[in-house]
């Protein structure tokens, strides 16, 4: 309306060529402004439970409080993840493709080797994880919800519940699933009481009556080994860490019986030297974990046995260590090489 008065009277008292000068400085309307392109949010590659739903779940949680998100993934989901996606109704997000350029969101990792190959290439403008914060380097600061609990979930949960925002029923059912698997079921030592009350909590909204029913069917598909490859098995949960400028690859395998890989176990040792020479890297591990007898076979393959030996305080043989009571590659294993590296790089350093 002010502007058709404003065209009468300019028709009216100015000469034609003059008439649209007051209309040039008009401001453009909302809609009109270019939209900025939505954040892109992922996890780690070898994309499992957590990282998948919790990807979706911060995106969900940006998007719902101004912050336009969409989740992807890195690549292609293991069959726990795709029953989860599937049990509750929820779509599998799209791959993730190049993110030069693109403003990002780290969920369940921060180590740049989990990451893709053009991370250094984006705006790193969030983290939300639940590992030891790794080397991430960007040129300006950026938000982090880092929190010491068993599942990335288990941190999303909270924030969703500080703001006040809803949690769709098929998402909290992906969100407790990604608990009960990252926790192995509340067995794990990275097990906190925030995680059983994020999973108690997520199991009312979701409509799960029973969450050890619901675990055990996630650990039996999880455990499920028929017509897999044994790269396939040293793949299906694997991560390449940098350790006192060492790379090393880490995978688990969480069985219910560690006799479901006892046929294949020359062939996945065979996998894992031939991972070890195609990334250059120092040493190959693969945690076959024992979900109900809480212990681990880590199978090695180094030219370093004394380093491994000493980091474990036990004795490699046929290529195998026994780790009683160890479920966690984060807080159990990791920790361990780190410590054993750091220590025989100041030996190196003082010879």
């Amino acid at each position: 309306m002010i502007l058709h008065v404003i065209r009468t009277i300019c028709r009216k008292l100015l000469p034609a060529s003059l008439i649209l000068l007051p209309l040039a400085f008009a401001p453009a309307r909302a809609d009109e402004s270019p939209r900025q392109e939505s954040i892109l949010v992922f996890g780690h590659a070898n994309p499992d439970t957590d990282s998948v739903v919790g990807a979706m779940a911060t995106a969900h949680l940006l998007s719902q409080t101004g912050r336009p998100s969409q989740a992807a993934i890195q690549g292609p989901v293991n069959a726990e993840t795709a029953f989860v996606l599937k049990r509750f109704h929820l779509v599998t997000p799209s791959p993730l493709g190049s993110i030069a350029g693109r403003r990002v969101v780290l969920v369940d990792f921060t180590e740049p080797l989990q990451g893709p190959a053009d991370l250094g290439k984006a705006k790193q403008v969030l983290v939300v994880d639940h590992h030891k914060p790794a080397g991430l380097a960007g040129s300006e600061p950026l938000e982090a919800w880092v929190q010491a609990v068993g599942s990335v979930n288990t941190i999303l949960f909270e924030k969703y519940r500080d703001l006040q925002v809803p949690i769709p029923k098929e998402l909290a059912g992906g969100m407790l699933c990604a608990i009960l698997s990252d926790t192995v079921m509340y067995r794990s030592v990275t097990t906190t009481p925030r995680d059983r009350d994020a999973g108690t909590a997520l199991a009312g909204l979701a409509g799960v009556p029973d969450q050890k029913a619901l675990g055990m069917e996630m650990f039996k598909i999880k455990s499920a080994l028929e017509g897999a490859s044994a790269r396939s098995l040293v793949l299906r949960d694997y991560k390449d860490f940098t350790m006192s400028g060492v790379k090393v690859g880490i995978g688990q395998l969480e069985l219910v019986d560690l006799a479901l890989v006892a046929g294949q176990r020359g062939e996945i040792l065979a996998a894992m030297v031939e991972l070890r020479k195609e990334k250059g890297l120092h040493s190959v591990f693969l945690m076959l974990t024992d979900i109900l007898r809480e212990t681990t076979e880590m199978l090695v393959v180094t030219d370093d046995v004394p380093l491994v030996q000493k980091a474990f305080k036990g004795e490699i043989k046929n290529n195998a260590i026994w780790l009683p009571g160890v479920m966690s590659r984060k807080k159990q294993v990791v920790p361990n090489l780190e410590g054993a590296f750091k220590l025989d790089r100041e030996a190196a350093r003082a010879n």
